[in-house]
């Protein structure tokens, strides 16, 4: 059986980071090999929760590991603590991967035009060498800005795509995305991009650009509910274990948002927190 290396938080509620990556990764068919970065009582966007940085302990873990000579198909970093943890993770892929091996970075580091508390530019910089070294990375539209141009010059560029209408917005969004691609010669996939519209006979859309130095294509879906924690988590798993697999990304990336959508669709109508995340368990299903 295949196997992924999962870079990821551990957080008791929410839904998020590894609690999202293990089952869908399994479900697919892929075993997912947990090495936590932290663990908390519930994720970050809860009032009040208890963090425990694992950074020590994920030394000791890569050693175990290298004991047994553990050489998995794919690795999957998603939050990082900070620069230190983010160091760790380069070390990870330099300590485990071979030349087959598939690499799937999520650069967490902002959303919605502000960067999270975590960020520093020692921070960014690891990012932008963690997509160097990766088969795939999936920033939101805030991250990617923030991988190509840092904080500032992010919030400027946020502030003149807000102000654009949705065929200019597109178009921007994808020059932005072939920028990525050329910049760290990987395939990006740019995640949860809010197509608004100015058209009263047009639904508002969610949408996820695929790109790499070559193509690009766009994959849509029907704008339902608001931000939910753990959303970006399940995206990110159905991709990693579609890598390695050899699936088509186009057709897993559909696979994902379809997933997503649905168990969106469930946590409307449930009226669950946006803290809480998404009713995905009994969709599980749909990526066998």
């Amino acid at each position: 059986m295949k196997k992924i290396a999962v870079l990821n938080d551990l957080s008791g509620l929410g839904k998020c980071s590894l609690t999202a990556a293990i089952p869908v990764i399994s479900v697919m068919g892929v075993q997912a090999c947990p090495l936590p970065t932290a663990v908390l009582s519930a994720q970050t966007g809860f009032p009040s929760y208890y963090y425990d940085d694992y950074t020590a302990h994920m030394e000791e873990i890569m050693d175990q590991w290298e004991k047994m000579d553990f050489r998995p198909d794919g690795i999957y970093t998603g939050f990082l603590a900070g620069d230190v943890q983010a160091e760790m993770a380069l070390e990870f892929i330099e300590r485990f991967a071979d030349s087959d091996t598939r690499i799937l970075t999520d650069p967490i580091l902002g959303d919605n035009g502000m960067e999270y508390p975590i960020y520093t530019e020692a921070l960014c910089e690891k990012m932008r060498q963690l997509a160097e070294k990766a088969s795939m990375i999936t920033p939101n539209l805030t991250e990617a800005l923030l991988l190509l141009y840092g904080k500032e010059e992010m919030h400027c560029r946020w502030k003149y795509l807000s102000g654009l209408e949705t065929e200019a917005f597109m178009v921007e969004i994808r020059k932005t995305g072939q920028k990525i691609a050329e910049n760290f010669h990987t395939e990006a996939v740019i995640t949860g991009i809010d197509l608004y519209t100015q058209s009263a006979d047009k639904e508002a859309e969610m949408a996820n650009l695929i790109v790499n130095e070559s193509i690009w294509e766009w994959v849509t879906a029907k704008k339902e509910g608001g931000s939910y924690s753990g959303t970006g988590d399940l995206f990110a798993s159905v991709l990693s274990a579609g890598m390695v697999k050899g699936a088509d990304t186009a057709e897993t990336v559909k696979k994902a948002v379809n997933f997503i959508s649905r168990a969106i669709h469930d946590t409307v109508l449930e009226g669950t927190n946006r803290n809480e995340g998404v009713c995905f368990e009994k969709h599980l299903g749909e990526l066998l």
